[in-house]
């Protein structure tokens, strides 16, 4: 039985050591009850390993850490592998929505950087993402901006996935250098 808690408690700190997070949002809330108003708040997280896995949680509690810790578990379960080019960028550009919220994100070259807004930048960060494009639209809402961005990023494949869902080789899919030059000239 001592084996079993000591197991889960390593597993719980290499979990635990591997993801970094980011605090995105955090909002004060009221109940309203016969007494008069409860007060309490509510915390946006997004976590990432910053090697192509993110996640996103909320919480809620009477205090402003357990509401981040509650959130940070929460998007610990819920994390997300996404596929980069090169280990720095999109492989496509890519649009996500969630309600009104519209999120725009395009691939860039090396030196580019993060360009994108508050929340965005917060899960581009996260997954290891070190040039990109990005354009919101719509809602300003930072939970939405995030739900839209999470949901762009489900549609990114990469050629590799391409040519195995086509049962062809990788080779056939991607154009070499050599070859787009030819292509264009």
């Amino acid at each position: 039985m001592a084996r079993d808690s000591n197991r889960k408690d390593k597993k719980e700190r290499e979990d635990s050591s591997e993801f970094s997070d980011r605090l995105v949002a955090i909002n004060r809330v009221s109940k309203t009850v016969k007494g008069g108003k409860r007060f309490g708040f509510a915390a946006l997280v997004v976590v990432g390993d910053q090697r192509g896995r993110v996640g996103f949680g909320k919480g809620k509690a009477k205090e402003v850490p357990e509401a981040i810790r509650k959130a940070t578990d929460q998007a610990k379960t819920q994390t997300l592998r996404v596929p980069l080019k090169e280990g720095r960028t999109l492989h496509h550009d890519v649009n996500g929505r969630h309600g009104a919220g519209i999120v725009v994100m395009r691939t860039a070259p090396p030196g580019t950087g993060i360009i994108a807004g508050g929340p965005m930048r917060a899960v581009f960060e996260m997954l290891g993402i070190q040039d990109v494009v990005a354009k919101s639209i719509g809602s300003q809402n930072p939970y939405n901006m995030v739900r839209a961005t999470i949901d762009g990023l489900k549609k990114e494949v990469s050629p590799r996935i391409i040519a195995r869902r086509r049962g062809k080789k990788l080779s056939s899919i991607v154009v070499k250098n050599e070859e787009q030059k030819e292509l264009s000239a």
